[in-house]
């Protein structure tokens, strides 16, 4: 029998497997992908974040991947306005960057995910949990934690409801591109007096640009899912640099406001942690971060239980101190991300006031 089965190989989950495994702790990691990827999506890592990997020995390794000091150039209706350096001491650094230091990290202490393995029946009794897989194989561990994402499969196998509303329509598309001839020394944002954008983040360790715009519509005015012509479409419209060729998507994605969480982040010998068991709009960057403080939070409260250096009721100090923190998060995100979408209808503001 391990100690923890991880579901979900991303920074929530990649974290606490590298801080238990750490700590000698038998740590199983199981991914229903087939392999990594290779997409921006969160790109940046807060103090605290680094902190926790500063830990976990890979501080200098997330540095080596990521940017400090970058300037945000704002435009309006295709003029340049105003450079904005970025405040605070956090760190530019793709999230795909994040999970390949965390698998380095893992695989020094002879962990490695496994990958294709699909979640699809828990049971526990008081001694321990029975993971069953896709494949009729049957992981017995002491505990299970789940950090299987937005749509996790652990809170939904126990049931536990995500609370909360969904916005109907998407409110921004996302992608990863090369835009050759496009400066990267800026964190380019284009806003347009219609009320429309589109953000080109030079990525850091790759020649590609993490987008993010608001949704095309087609004559109807329905949405139109993310291409790499539609990109384009949105980039002549709002940046209005004919020079300009986007190229080489990696990534396409959408996504719409969700503003939702767990009323419990414990089942027995179950946790939840990271988009399991809350998500929030983007604005400020917590998301990646709160997983990852919510992660190193978990390896505490498991590793004090494992290892018998408490009473039971330490089970109990995990979502004591991370529930609030959700519903924090959750309401302050709410906030920022109204105020950046009224802000940026006046020229010279952008995603800066998010942060603040």
């Amino acid at each position: 029998m391990t100690d923890v089965l991880i579901a979900g190989s991303g920074p929530t989950g990649l974290t606490l497997a590298c801080d238990l495994a750490r700590r000698g702790l038998g740590v199983r990691v199981v991914e229903q992908r087939a392999e990594p990827h290779r997409e921006s999506r969160g790109k940046g890592l807060q103090r605290e974040s680094l902190d926790v990997f500063a830990e976990l020995g890979v501080g200098g390794r997330m540095a080596a991947h990521g940017r400090k000091g970058l300037v945000l150039r704002k435009y309006f209706d295709g003029a340049p306005v105003r450079d904005t350096p970025t405040a605070g001491d956090g760190l530019l650094i793709g999230q795909w960057q994040v999970e390949q230091v965390l698998r380095d990290r893992l695989a020094e202490c002879g962990v490695h995910v496994e990958y294709g393995a699909r979640l699809v029946a828990v049971r526990q009794d008081g001694t321990g949990v029975d993971a069953e897989l896709a494949d009729g194989t049957v992981v017995r561990a002491a505990y299970l934690a789940g950090c299987d994402g937005g749509g996790s499969t652990t809170r939904k196998l126990l049931g536990i409801p995500f609370e909360g509303h969904t916005a109907q329509e998407e409110e921004m598309v996302l992608g990863d591109v090369r835009a050759p001839g496009l400066s990267r020394e800026f964190w380019h944002q284009w806003y347009t007096s219609d009320g429309g954008g589109i953000l080109l983040c030079p990525m850091p360790g790759t020649d590609a640009f993490q987008l993010q715009a608001s949704p095309e519509r087609d004559a109807e005015g329905r949405q139109l899912p993310p291409s790499l012509e539609g990109f384009q479409r949105l980039f002549d419209r709002h940046a209005r640099m004919p020079g300009i060729r986007l190229a080489d998507p990696t990534w396409l994605s959408s996504w719409r406001v969700n503003v939702r969480m767990v009323a419990r982040m414990r089942e027995g010998r179950v946790f939840l942690a990271g988009d399991a068991a809350h998500v929030h709009p983007i604005a400020g960057g917590f998301g990646m971060n709160t997983g990852i403080q919510d992660a190193a939070a978990l390896a505490r409260t498991l590793a004090t239980a494992l290892t018998g250096a408490a009473g039971p009721d330490v089970l109990d100090a995990y979502e004591a101190e991370r529930l609030p923190v959700a519903a924090e998060v959750l309401a302050d995100t709410t906030r920022r991300y109204e105020r950046v979408v009224e802000a940026v209808r006046t020229p010279g503001n952008g995603t800066e006031v998010g942060a603040a």
